[in-house]
This record gives C-alpha cells, structure tokens and sequence, in this order.
C-alpha cells in the first residue's frame, strides 16, 4: 500500500477504497465475487479497520453489499440498473443545465467545445482513458455551474457505479461517435441559448437508455463473462 500510495495526502481508508475501486475497474474484482477481507487485508499490511471503512462507503455508493456471515460481495449490475441509473442522470442533468443558465457563458460553451474536440482526438489515437476523462469533463461544465452540490454527488455517484463496474476497454466506434454527434448538437442549442430544448435533448436523447440497450448489453457480459445479469430484463424489453 505504501509503494502504491502516498499516505500523506489521504486517508487510510481513502486509499483503500480508491485501490478496491481501481481493482474493479480493472476487471480484478469481479461481479458477484467475495471480497476476502483476511486476505485482502494482508496483502495491503493494513488492519481491518480502514478496511471495513472503505467497504462501508463502497456499499453506500451501491459498489458491494456487507451481508452477515456470507461476507462481503460485490454487487452485480446489469440492464435493470442501467435503465434506472439513466432516467436518474438524464433528469438530474438536464435540471442541473437549466440552473446553470443564467452562468453558461460563451466561455463555458466554448471549453465544452473544445472538449469534445479533444474527444475526437483521443478516439481517433485510441486513448480511451482522455477520451473518458474528458466526457466527464463536458458533462461536468454545466453540472459545477448549477452550484448544486448534493445534485453533482448524486450523479457523481451513479457514474461511478456504471463506469467503474461497466467501463469498457475498448471503444464502441458507433455509439462513441454518435456521443460526440450528440455533445455537438447540445453545443450548438447553448450557443443559441436554447436551454429548454437543450435539457429537454439530454434528458431524452443523451440519456436515452433504449438508445444503448444493445450496447450496454454487450458491455455487461463482457464484464461479467456470461449474459445471466442482463437476460432476465432484456427477455422482458424488446432490443430495438
């Protein structure tokens, strides 16, 4: 833990969710595994204590379940949560654009431009992790003027979950291309001040879960390596 960290700048128990989180990231912590918490423990040369910590906040973000006598497990995610997770953050998103109206400047506007640009870039070099990091960003623009902060912890919180859990290693060309299509056209409403069509088109277009529901699919069984978490709903929702 030590090698990997710099413990002057967080806490223990910061430090050990950000390396559990990175481990699932990474595919090492697995959908609907146990965590073992005398091992993982060991291998940090930590205590259980900033351990059972980091877990807490992890099952609080909806990450793991804490369940007695069976352990910890990570949580599974699958079409349902999407789908929930999405109406969520379209709503919110679009409320958050609306309150940040009156401070989206052609300053602003131009640095989510420009982000997108740079989007581009990344997708054309193969660099998915700028071209991730810069998709927050974007979104991020209009959420941090809004000055709503429960609001940006919330989406904060549900991008976690679906990213970390279903972040894919490798682009999906046509739903990325489309996403920066779309961020265009959000642009050019916000330079035209239209902000109704505008919220009305993140919530509806942007976050439109039935839009992706064949990609997320694949996403999840790439992760999960079966198709058992997303079957159930999609055999009940029709792909379009």
């Amino acid at each position: 833990m030590k090698k990997e960290y710099d413990l002057g700048y967080k806490s223990l128990k910061n430090l050990v969710y950000d390396y559990l989180r990175n481990q699932m990231q990474k595919g090492e912590l697995r959908q609907g595994e146990t965590i073992n918490m005398d091992q993982t423990a060991q291998k940090l040369g930590i205590s259980k204590t900033p351990l059972r910590e980091a877990l807490i906040k992890l099952e609080a973000e909806g990450f793991v379940r804490i369940q007695p006598w069976r352990g910890v497990i990570v949580n599974e995610l699958n079409l349902r949560d999407f789908k929930e997770s999405y109406q969520v953050i379209g709503a919110l998103e679009s409320t958050a654009l609306l309150a940040a109206s009156p401070r989206l400047d052609d300053r602003a506007i131009d640095r989510m431009e420009k982000l997108n640009e740079e989007m581009q870039r990344a997708l054309e070099r193969g660099d998915f992790d700028t071209y991730y990091e810069n998709n927050i960003e974007f979104h991020r623009t209009y959420i941090d003027l809004a000055e709503n902060k429960a609001l940006a912890d919330i989406v904060d919180i549900l991008k976690k979950k679906l990213y970390e859990f279903a972040r894919p290693k490798e682009f999906i060309r046509e739903w990325e291309d489309i996403s920066m299509e779309e961020h265009r056209h959000l642009v050019d409403l916000l330079k035209q001040r239209e902000f109704e069509r505008a919220a009305a088109f993140l919530r509806n277009t942007i976050w439109s879960f039935e839009f992706r529901k064949n990609s997320l699919f694949a996403i999840i069984t790439s992760r999960t390596g079966s198709n058992d978490g997303g079957l159930p709903f999609l055999q009940s929702h029709r792909l379009r």
